[in-house]
């Protein structure tokens, strides 16, 4: 019996109609994390934030909309791309972070699961597709792709889809910089045990938890407005440490991914790197060429979708691979017998890396 290989049969996103532009938070009034207001002016923070990230606007979803309305969509768009029976899928696992948060709610809601609605909406009546949730920060949707490849290769399923989806508009923080840079989106793809894939697929993973002094560099917390005392917490960031973890960490597991499949780093023709902030993803790639003694060229390698869509955490690759499998990307191409890379970090802190054959 031939090995099982992973492939991907079909993906799908939903990337909301509503754009803010960074000019929308020029009369916010910005305090820093001790509460103290900074006074520079509003145009000049939104400069320097836009020269930082590479961010001139982002999506959010609207009033009606809830995260696992759009992971519905987008998981609807990956079956359909995939022209597969919905019912012979075996697990469908959504990866968020915040579950759904109803416009004017200050509650997440979580129960029933994300997936459980997803495979409601979807009208997936087998009840042998088992649907559950993963929580493993922005990584949490590659998390999920390693996942559903171990059950594929033990055998348990043959097809899974897996999507990441969050809507972080619901939890930002007015008075907070950082919370420019969050938006909304969802991605989604299926993926296929197949015994004949011949060298296509899944060639590796890796994947890191760093939880001791690095737990709480992305967590929750209350505003940075020192007037307010209404107890909602809201999603947070230690920028600078998380900037210096991942220039750290995620070059290391990128390297330890690849060298894992054998191949030379000049087979390596993409890498769909966690669109976090464009000067930090410039240095992790640079810094992973680096250690083979290479300068990328990082236009022809690493597209880009964050200066349009924003940081949409766990669905900011499925949404930038789907685009460019779509074409809506037109200076990035997929060819059959690339060899291409995920890699992502986020809250936990976690990290992870895949490296697939197209």
């Amino acid at each position: 019996m031939n090995k099982l290989i992973t492939t991907i049969k079909g993906s799908g996103s939903f990337i909301p109609e509503q754009a803010k532009p960074n000019k929308d938070f020029v009369n916010n009034h910005f305090y820093d994390a001790q509460k103290v207001r900074i006074n520079a002016p509003g145009q000049d923070i939104i400069d320097k934030f836009e020269q930082i990230t590479g961010i001139c606007e982002r999506r959010y979803i609207t009033d009606d909309q809830c995260a696992s309305g759009i992971a519905a969509i987008a998981a609807g768009q990956a079956l359909r791309d995939a022209a597969i029976d919905p019912e012979t899928i075996d697990q469908l696992i959504v990866a968020h972070n915040f579950g759904d948060v109803v416009r004017g709610s200050v509650q997440s809601n979580a129960v029933p699961s994300l997936a459980a609605r997803v495979k409601h909406e979807l009208g997936i009546r087998n009840p042998s597709c088992v649907a559950y949730d993963i929580l493993f920060g922005c990584p949490g949707w590659l998390q999920g792709v390693i996942q559903a490849d171990a059950f594929i290769h033990a055998g348990v399923a043959k097809r899974c889809l897996v999507v990441g989806v969050d809507v972080l508009s619901r939890v930002l923080d007015p008075h907070d910089r950082d919370s420019m840079i969050f938006s909304d989106g969802a991605g989604a793809i299926v993926l296929e045990g197949a015994g004949n894939a011949g060298d296509t697929g899944i060639l590796s993973s890796a994947a890191q938890t760093f939880s001791i002094n690095e737990l709480n560099y992305i967590n929750v917390g209350p505003s940075n407005d020192p007037e307010d005392t209404s107890g909602i917490t809201y999603i947070k960031m230690q920028g600078r440490r998380v900037y210096e973890f991942a220039l750290k960490h995620v070059p290391e597991a990128m390297k330890s991914c690849l060298d894992a499949t054998g191949q030379d780093i000049s087979q390596l023709k993409k890498i769909f790197i966690h669109q976090a902030n464009e000067k930090l993803d410039e240095v992790i790639v640079k810094a992973f060429y680096k250690l083979y003694g290479i300068t990328p060229c990082l236009e022809t390698v690493m597209p880009m979708n964050i200066h349009e869509l924003g940081n949409s955490s766990v669905a900011t690759i499925p949404t930038l691979f789907d685009m460019v499998s779509k074409g809506q990307l037109p200076e990035h191409q997929l060819h059959p017998g690339d060899l291409i890379m995920f890699a992502s970090v986020g809250a936990g802190m976690n990290i992870n890396a895949v490296c697939y054959r197209m």
